[in-house]
């Protein structure tokens, strides 16, 4: 079962989860963001070294607490490896009073219906009983829809759910994502056709089953209300989905019950180069705006 302490941090925490999981495809662009250029590192060893020292400096800052920042979600390798003397969940929790979850998704297929899916993932069930055993609370695994295409929304979700049950059955939580592309022009369309496939899948889910939602902000404020307030659904959280963060949280503060899952906007601002006290202010008011954003719904 998962941690009581944990799943009423994530319910009733007066905060945001934090997204620390790029990947392989996206860390040479977070890296650019933060100011170091493809020409510092000569392997993908030396890359994975940088990001790593990147979020260690973020999950350390003052400002990366429990009282705003309810869970943090983290890349494979990061769980692998240790922050401030610990394995990385363990950090997070004991030390920060933060959630830990862990991106389970192996990418995603090429476009079909309107839809990208995720790719096999033939290894998942060794990779959840290593997150169990070091402190994993829940994973999040995300597709993209790129159009209102009704055969592929239905495709999509359907992929979800199945393997939010197979993460359910090792007492995980799922982080469900179904990205609706922002600069789509039926994107409207496509999230009223999101919404009722998220419904038709979790109405028939048994008391004993919990999931989360984590969407791209929706055109129609409150689009995603019912699924706020399902009784199967812990929590849902918004992705910036490349909007600035000066828009994505204007448009988070517009739902009700929605708390911001951010990464890029999140990080927007901070620098390999800044120095320690620049580093924490760029930081703690990046906390507070996305904090008081998912509040304010």
């Amino acid at each position: 079962m998962p941690n009581q302490d944990q799943t009423d941090r994530i319910a009733r925490g007066q905060g945001f989860i934090a997204a620390l999981d790029q990947s392989g495809g996206s860390t040479p662009k977070a890296l650019k963001l933060y100011g170091i250029d493809e020409d510092q590192y000569a392997s993908e060893a030396e890359m994975f070294d940088l990001i790593h020292a990147m979020r260690s400096r973020i999950v350390e800052a003052p400002a990366f607490n429990g009282d705003r920042v309810v869970g943090a979600i983290l890349f494979e390798m990061t769980m692998e490896r240790e922050i401030g003397g610990k394995p990385a969940p363990a950090a997070l929790w004991e030390d920060h009073g933060v959630v830990p979850f862990l991106k389970v998704d192996k990418g995603l297929e090429a476009e079909a219906n309107g839809v990208r899916l995720m790719n096999p993932m033939p290894d998942l069930d060794a990779l959840l009983i290593r997150a169990r055993e070091l402190g994993v609370y829940g994973t999040k695994m995300r597709s993209v829809i790129d159009a209102a295409n009704p055969d592929g929304i239905k495709a999509i979700t359907d992929q979800q759910f199945e393997v939010a049950e197979q993460i359910l059955g090792h007492g995980l939580i799922p982080i469900i994502e179904p990205e609706v592309t922002i600069s789509i022009a039926d994107k409207a369309e496509a999230e009223e056709m999101l919404l009722r496939e998220l419904l038709l899948h979790l109405d028939p889910l048994p008391e004993d089953r919990m999931v989360m939602l984590k969407l791209t902000l929706p055109e129609v404020d409150n689009l995603y209300k019912p699924l706020v307030d399902h009784p199967r659904v812990l929590k849902v959280v918004a992705l910036s989905g490349g909007y600035s963060r000066e828009e994505a949280n204007a448009r988070l503060a517009r739902q009700t019950g929605m708390i911001a899952s951010f990464s890029r906007a999140l990080t927007e601002g901070l620098s390999a180069q800044q120095s320690e006290a620049e580093f924490n202010a760029t930081l703690e008011a990046s906390i507070a705006s996305i904090a008081k954003a998912s509040t304010s719904g």
